[in-house]
C-alpha cells in the first residue's frame, strides 16, 4: 500500500471522506503553487491534485483552461514542476499529478514515472489515456510505485467500469457530469445512485469531481463517496487574487470551510 491507499484506509476508519483540492502548477507562479500546497495541507486537504498546464486540454472548462494559459505564459515546464514537488518533503499529504498523455509521451514514460517517484508524487491521472491502451504506462508506473487513477463517468457502461476498476490504483475518479470541469449550482440527481453502482462493481474508493464548489455539496457527497475533488472553485479564487499577497490565506480559508463540512 502506498500513501494514497493508507490515506483512504485511515479516513475510512474515521468514517469520513477525503477532501482532494486541485490547482494548476505555476498559476500564478511555481513559488505560489508551493505555498498553496503547503497551506491546503495545513487547512485540511487529505490528498492534493496538481495539474500540469497544457495547451489543448480535453476535460478542463474555461476556468482551468485560463489557469493553464497563465502558467504556460510563464514558461512552466514538467522539469520545473518536479523541482517544486521535490521540495514538498515537509508534508505527508499524498500528491497526485494530473496531466494529459502528450507531455508524458514527450518526456518518456519511464523517465516521467521515475521523475514522479523521485519528486514526491504518489499518483498520476491522465484523462485522455484509455485504460485499454495504458499497458506500457501502467508497467512503468507500477515499477516506480505510482498509482494510476482512471476516470469513469455517467455514460460509462458496466464492463468499462469493471475495466477501469481493474486497472486503477488508489481510487476511481468519477466525473459527476458529462462534459468539462466547472462550477455548477446543483449536483446531478442521479449522482448518489451512480456512485453506489460503481461501488457495487469495485472495492476501490470512489472520488467524485467536476462541478463541486460549496461546503454543502462536499457534505452531501461525503455521505456516499470516499473522496470529493474540488478544482474550478479553488482556481477561481486564485484568479481573483493574482496580485494579492494573501492569496494562500484566501485559498486556505476556503479549504478549511470544505474540510469542516466533512467532520
Amino acid at each position: 500500500m502506498n500513501k494514497i491507499d493508507l490515506t483512504f484506509q485511515r479516513l475510512k476508519n474515521k468514517g469520513r471522506a477525503a477532501l482532494i483540492p486541485f490547482i494548476i502548477a505555476g498559476d500564478p507562479t511555481l513559488d505560489i503553487t508551493e505555498a498553496l500546497v503547503l497551506k491546503m495541507a495545513e487547512c485540511g486537504a487529505d490528498l492534493i491534485e496538481i495539474g500540469v498546464p497544457f495547451s489543448d486540454p480535453l476535460a478542463d472548462g474555461p476556468t482551468i483552461q485560463a489557469a493553464s494559459q497563465r502558467a504556460l505564459q510563464k514558461g512552466v515546464k514538467l522539469k520545473d514542476i518536479f523541482q517544486m514537488t521535490g521540495r514538498l518533503q515537509r508534508i505527508s499529504t499524498p500528491l497526485i499529478l494530473m496531466t494529459y498523455f502528450n507531455p508524458v509521451f514527450q518526456y518518456g514514460l519511464k523517465d516521467f514515472a521515475e521523475g514522479c517517484h523521485r519528486n514526491r508524487i504518489d499518483g498520476v491521472i491522465i484523462p485522455d489515456l484509455p485504460p485499454e491502451e495504458a499497458g506500457p504506462w501502467i508497467h512503468e508506473a507500477r515499477a516506480s510505485k505510482l498509482d494510476t487513477v482512471f476516470l469513469a463517468g455517467p455514460t460509462s457502461p458496466l464492463e468499462r467500469i469493471r475495466e477501469i476498476s481493474r486497472r486503477s490504483r488508489g481510487f476511481i475518479y468519477y466525473t459527476s457530469v458529462t462534459g468539462v470541469t466547472g462550477i455548477r449550482g446543483k449536483l446531478p440527481e442521479e449522482l448518489e445512485w451512480a456512485v453506489k453502482k460503481i461501488k457495487g462493481l469495485s472495492k476501490k474508493p470512489v472520488a467524485v469531481g467536476f462541478g463541486i464548489s460549496t461546503p454543502e455539496q462536499v457534505k452531501e457527497i461525503g455521505r456516499y463517496a470516499e473522496g470529493i475533488i474540488v478544482g474550478s472553485a479553488i482556481v477561481k479564487i486564485i484568479a481573483e487574487n493574482l496580485e494579492n499577497q494573501n492569496i494562500a490565506e484566501r485559498v486556505g480559508d476556503f479549504i478549511s470551510s470544505l474540510a469542516r463540512a466533512l467532520k
